[in-house]
């Protein structure tokens, strides 16, 4: 028998059940429906470190990840999405990019280039391709205005494909403080439940 196929959603809002975190719920709500072994992660919830640029994980050889001199939960947190065949990124708008602890999980990302000193450009290690990605996004501002004067839609794609996924699929909620508590429209639920069921389809090339 198959086993499940493996979600897994890095969530970096600070509101836990907000607009971003439940549009997260119904996208993994529905990869269960459809037979998906789903698992969301808030960052503000685990303990993850600056990075310091000390580029030790760099200078490791190999096509696993380099080991980061600094312990923390970033380990435990990449070993779960590596052993994931999807993964949903998801984060609100804060000052035109995402929030700053999703980019402190982005940047600690730097594990999976290596880039000896003296090399005057990292190369991407070697990693298993194939997973599928959600990005998921929102901000107080109109979608398309917001999509087209900022980049927190390119940083989430960067951080999906060091992570070696392949973007599907892109909900970005525009105008998402209306109100303290914003409900999801239902033509964003449609969609979200659609991403989740996209993610759940198929299992990642081995």
């Amino acid at each position: 028998m198959n086993k499940p196929i493996t979600v897994t959603a890095i969530v970096g809002s600070y509101r836990r059940g907000g607009i971003i975190d439940r549009a997260v719920d119904e996208i993994l709500a529905a990869a269960r429906e459809a037979g998906a072994d789903t698992e969301k992660i808030l960052l503000m919830d685990r303990r993850i470190e600056f990075c310091t640029n000390c580029r030790t994980c760099t200078q490791q050889a190999g096509a696993g990840r380099g080991a980061c001199a600094t312990v923390d939960d970033m380990g435990p947190i990449l070993d779960r999405i590596e052993a994931s065949d999807a993964i949903v990124l998801a984060s609100p708008m804060n000052f035109g990019t995402v929030t700053a602890i999703m980019k402190r999980f982005i940047e600690r990302l730097a594990c999976y280039a290596y880039w000896p000193w003296g090399q005057p450009s990292p190369k991407m290690r070697n990693q298993l391709k194939g997973k599928r990605a959600v990005l998921v996004a929102s901000s107080a501002a109109p979608a398309l205005l917001a999509r087209l004067l900022s980049k927190i839609v390119g940083s989430l794609k960067q951080a999906a494909d060091v992570l070696g996924a392949k973007t599907i699929g892109v909900l970005f909620m525009g105008l998402a403080a209306q109100q303290p508590h914003q409900e999801l429209g239902e033509r964003t639920r449609e969609k979200a439940r659609k991403l989740g069921k996209k993610l759940a389809s198929q299992r990642r090339k081995e």
